[in-house]
């Protein structure tokens, strides 16, 4: 039986993380959370067991100092919760997770936790649902999935966008000056609930879209509408995957949003992308656009999460 030990230098835990865990999504990449380390600075505590050089076991948190518990590394939080999705746990067995939750040295929250090995027992609580657009699914043709909606209801769709693109619509791309624009928007709209309020979350987001545009991942859409930027989102586009990561909208132009979603999702047909995932958030439109959805899950031994 393998003893679980805990690492907490910084260059250390890279070093395990990334002989952990695959490189599949953007959040498994170290260098993804490292631009929210370098900003929020939790203390790292990374629960480790290993056995003749296999990992039994991995449980890599963060000290959440207001939360008085352990996050998800590195405990990037946005109104107390935690941001990051396709969280990871290694766990062979079910014995194997129970001790490393045990090894805990106190109350933790881990949310957004892909499925784990089915070995380490099912039954796990449904934390959030993710939403994802699959091109495939549709033969990289977006009037397709307009088929799957009542003729009623894509009848009144394509009416709500043919009024929002009645000033005249222009699509800007990967100015990177847009990226000012988009957290002024989300500020503008949502104030201190903004994710931009926390200079912390909204520094690491700069330095993630400094990340991405480096590694020539990076997407920025803006919509203007009479010449005004009504729109920017921001997202990342790996191996046909194109994850939306945050964007901003005007309050003088309603239905934007839609708009903008609708647009990535025919760039995606275009460009025949792989998938497009909206994350989670429980917007109503993402039930209503039939996106797929796919749960993520909880550990926790926290009764209420403030």
């Amino acid at each position: 039986m393998s003893e679980l030990r805990v690492v907490t230098d910084l260059a250390e835990c890279r070093d395990v993380w990334e002989r952990a865990f695959p490189r599949e999504n953007l959040s498994d990449l170290w260098e993804v959370r490292d631009c929210f380390q370098e900003h929020f600075q939790r203390p790292a505590h990374f629960l480790v067991g290993d056995e003749s050089g296999e990992f039994t076991a991995f449980l890599p948190l963060s000290w959440i100092e207001e939360s008085q518990c352990y996050g998800y590394f590195p405990g990037e939080t946005w109104s107390g919760k935690t941001w990051l999705e396709q969280n990871r746990v290694v766990a062979r067995d079910a014995d194997s997770l129970t001790r490393l939750l045990a090894h805990c040295p106190s109350s933790y929250h881990v949310r957004y936790l892909c499925p784990l090995d089915p070995a380490a027992g099912n039954g796990h609580p449904v934390d959030e649902i993710g939403y994802l657009f699959h091109p495939p699914q549709y033969e990289y043709d977006i009037e397709r999935y307009f088929e799957e909606f009542s003729h009623k209801t894509a009848k009144r769709l394509r009416k709500e966008l043919a009024e929002i693109e009645a000033p005249g619509v222009e699509y800007r791309y990967d100015e990177f000056n847009d990226f000012n624009r988009m957290v002024e928007l989300n500020m503008g709209r949502f104030g201190e609930k903004s994710y931009f309020h926390d200079a912390r979350f909204r520094e690491s987001f700069r330095a993630l879209a400094a990340l991405l545009r480096e590694r020539g991942w990076l997407r920025l859409t803006a919509v203007l509408i009479g010449g005004e930027v009504a729109a920017v989102d921001m997202g990342c586009l790996r191996d046909g995957a194109y994850t939306l990561l945050g964007g901003g909208t005007h309050g003088g132009y309603p239905g934007v949003a839609k708009l903008i979603n609708i647009h990535h999702m025919r760039r995606a047909c275009e460009e025949r992308m792989q998938s497009v995932d909206f994350l989670c958030g429980d917007f109503s439109w993402k039930k209503l656009f039939h996106l797929a959805p796919r749960p993520l899950y909880l550990l926790s031994n926290v009764a209420v999460q403030t």
